[in-house]
């Protein structure tokens, strides 16, 4: 190197020398600036085990305690500290990092507040009324219960620990710290932008991710971030779904796609079955009406059986298709849930989504030769199961009844109260009197056993008919007869009166129950079971015939010259 370029590094040497003793010179002018008690930035220049140092640009470095500090710092960090002493007795810059960390929060706590900006925190435990939080730099701050989370805390421990966002709502109170804290707002304010996110970027048919939150009648809500999506029942399966806790569970993170979109509303449905293709689609390919299938129960209801053809396709069969002749009060009393059972397609809605099945189908109907079996006129002897205020049932075969009517136990007594005539379990001969296997009905009958008495009496008495009786009731319209084969009949009260001084008060007077009499038929209807008789009309009958047997008598006498002023002379000597 020759002196020339020598002479040049000296000179360079010498300005960059120059150029630093003017910046320390600038720098201590600056630290002599400095007050005690201001905040100032350190460079860290060393850290042990004990200690961080700090250099503020004095002629010593600043020591800071390391459990000053969260997180140590490396060499050649900016440490914010304020400057307690310039020099003590030793020489030494004395700083504090800790004061320095509570300058800084509460400058930051104070624009925080001011600007309505969110502070971060932890929830360290619940105290009366709410919780304590700390915010930092040893700032404690309460939160109402009210106003720690968007939906009601059921569990105020679960939020311990905690850390999350808040808004300041109070830093002071009577001219002391009082900080409060609100973390709902925050956590409202992210649900909307979490939201507006959602329907700007989400499209309809996109998968999502989500946590089942809650369950309804109609389905689980869905939180997608703060905000809720709604997975309908019906959009859990393509098949028949009853119960959202069958498919889902609360907690649960599930992946979902989106099939609704209504940013007005705000209303987001998911959906799982879409995942799938609808089975649906291809129903008419594998099932037609009148086909027998396969299936299994997969659910019991009051009105009937849940059966699955195939995943996805479930139809029901009602529990009245459950069988032709067996009243079923309850479905499990035929099935139980698991069983393979054969069933017969009776119809479906593909819009709907909906199969009406039959297991009754699938056996022999047995009122299809009912008529066959139990022709009208086939007497049996069988057992009475039912008595009703009408009539009884009386078994025929298992699960086929047949009916008798109270109007057919008699041709001539009026039941009234067919268990006074019948009992459960009692065994009857009846006969077959109606048979109709469309409505399922067979009406039987007991006096149908017997020939009608009502046409016979009406075949051989016609009105004029002389008859004997017994009385076997008296009413103020006149008095009741019971004559041979049973056959009761009125005599009203105007055919009492022999004459038209006669009346009706004086002449039933005459007349007990039990009193054997003597009418005349005046009118019989056996199409109606009645029959009228008359005691005025009998009396005039025999005086009638009095009178025509006299009357032929003197004839023979008198050759016929003969009167009937005579026959009442006659009468009256």
């Amino acid at each position: 190197m020759d002196q020339m370029d020598v002479a040049k590094d000296e000179s360079k040497n010498t300005e960059e020398n120059i150029q630093q003793t003017r910046l320390q010179e600038e720098y201590l002018k600056s630290f002599q600036s400095l007050e005690e008690g201001q905040l100032v930035d350190g460079i860290v220049i060393q850290v042990t085990p004990d200690q961080v140092f700090v250099d503020v640009g004095y002629k010593s470095e600043g020591k800071i305690p390391v459990a000053e500090f969260d997180e140590l710092p490396a060499v050649g960090d900016t440490v914010s500290v304020v400057l307690e002493k310039k020099e003590n007795r030793h020489g030494e810059v004395i700083v504090s990092k800790q004061k320095a960390d509570v300058k800084v929060f509460w400058k930051n706590l104070r624009q925080a507040f001011q600007d309505k900006a969110a502070v971060e925190g932890t929830v360290e435990k619940v105290i009366k009324g709410g919780y304590e939080v700390c915010l930092g730099a040893g700032v404690r701050a309460f939160l109402p219960i009210s106003q720690s989370d968007s939906q009601k805390v059921e569990k105020p421990e679960k939020l311990v620990g905690l850390k999350s966002h808040f808004y300041v709502e109070r830093l002071y109170s009577d001219n002391k710290v009082n900080v409060v804290v609100n973390r709902r707002k925050y956590l409202e304010e992210q649900t909307e932008v979490n939201r507006e996110k959602f329907f700007n970027e989400v499209q309809i048919g996109d998968s999502v991710e989500g946590v089942v939150k809650s369950f309804t009648s109609f389905g689980a809500f869905i939180d997608l971030g703060g905000f809720d999506g709604l997975l309908h029942i019906n959009d859990m399966s393509w098949g028949h779904v009853t119960r959202p806790k069958d498919f889902v569970k609360k907690g649960q993170e599930i992946t979902l796609k989106v099939i609704r979109l209504d940013p007005e509303e705000k209303r987001i449905n998911l959906s799982l079955k879409h995942f799938t293709e609808d089975p649906w689609l291809h129903f008419e390919d594998n099932f037609h009406v009148n086909d027998i299938v396969k299936g299994k129960v997969t659910k019991l209801t009051e009105f009937g059986a849940f059966i699955e053809l195939e995943e996805g396709i479930e139809g029901l069969a009602h529990i009245s298709e459950f069988s032709w002749v067996k009243k079923i009060n309850k479905p499990e009393d035929m099935v139980n849930i698991g069983d393979d059972v054969e069933c017969m397609i009776l119809g479906y809605d593909i819009q709907a989504g909906r199969v009406s099945l039959g297991l009754k189908q699938v056996t022999e109907n047995p009122w299809e030769d009912i008529a066959q079996k139990y022709p009208v006129g086939t007497k049996l002897t069988r057992k009475v199961v039912k008595v009703t205020n009408a009539g009884a049932f009386v078994e025929l075969e298992e699960g086929i009844d047949g009916f008798l009517h109270a109007d057919d136990l008699s041709w001539t007594k009026k039941v009234r109260n067919p268990s006074s005539e019948l009992t459960v379990d009692q065994e009857i001969e009846v006969v077959v009197i109606e048979s109709d296997p469309e409505t399922h009905r067979i009406r039987l009958g007991v006096k149908q056993l017997s020939d009608d008495p009502w046409k016979q009496f009406a075949d051989t008495h016609e009105p004029g008919t002389s008859v004997e009786g017994e009385i076997t009731s008296i009413t103020d319209f006149g008095v009741f007869l019971k004559v041979e084969g049973g056959i009761e009949g009125l005599i009203n009260k105007q055919n009492l009166l022999e004459s038209r001084e006669d009346t009706f008060e004086e002449v039933v007077k005459k007349y007990t129950v039990g009193d054997k009499i003597k009418a005349i038929v005046v009118d019989v209807s056996p199409e109606r079971q009645k029959v009228a008789f008359s005691i005025k009309d009998y009396k005039k009958k025999v005086q009638r015939e009095e009178i025509s047997r006299y009357m032929s008598s003197t004839e023979e006498q008198t050759d016929g010259a003969y009167t009937l002023g005579d026959l009442l002379k006659n009468k009256t000597n």
